[in-house]
């Protein structure tokens, strides 16, 4: 009996601590510094080796995860909330300089906020916690790139400033209505 009890605590240990999940929790730990660098400091340059190194831990954790069989539930939520958190912040610092960046951010929320609710609702009636897609994935690596690209051009025209963000934005929008339709489609068919 005791032997079980102490398995059952090393399998959640386990679960938490994985390569990918801290990879995830460093992420959230260089949101601070990629403002105080942005914000405070002023250095463009290393605040854009600081977010494609975010960046880069992103893809790193997603590929040793499924590799090297470490997807776990709490890897899940948490790689996605370093995510968001990450990129809200940047769209935020950038936005000082570069207004329409409300456009992306807005929708990440609103998307955020539904996919959250949906997401409940699937996690509670099939137990199944659901990772990224590859529209997902794509809309990440763009606004990603678009955010570096602002980032160190700091003086970017307007236009091509433009451009970028509407792509994102229409990316982000895409990825949106398919988890949207997915989660929907999850839902009603557990319901019938």
């Amino acid at each position: 009996m005791e032997t079980t009890v102490k398995n059952k605590y090393e399998t959640k240990y386990g679960e938490v601590f994985t390569i990918p999940n801290i990879l995830s929790m460093v992420r959230i730990c260089l949101i601070p510094i990629i403002v105080w660098l942005y914000c405070g400091v002023k250095d463009y340059t290393l605040t854009g080796i600081i977010l494609i190194l975010s960046g880069i831990t992103d893809l790193v954790d997603g590929f040793i995860a499924r590799r090297f069989n470490m997807v776990s539930d709490l890897g899940k939520i948490l790689d996605p909330i370093a995510d968001k958190l990450t990129q809200s912040t940047m769209l935020i610092c950038l936005f000082f300089r570069f207004p329409l960046m409300l456009l992306p951010f807005f929708l990440i929320f609103a998307k955020e906020v539904f996919m959250s609710i949906t997401g409940a609702l699937v996690i509670k009636k099939t137990g199944e916690v659901n990772s990224a897609d590859w529209h997902g994935k794509v809309a990440t690596c763009m606004l990603y790139a678009m955010m570096i690209l602002h980032v160190f051009w700091f003086d970017i025209p307007s236009d091509i400033s433009a451009i970028s963000i509407i792509a994102c934005f229409v990316m982000i929008g895409i990825s949106f209505l398919l988890y949207g339709i997915k989660n929907i489609k999850k839902i009603k068919a557990y319901n019938k």
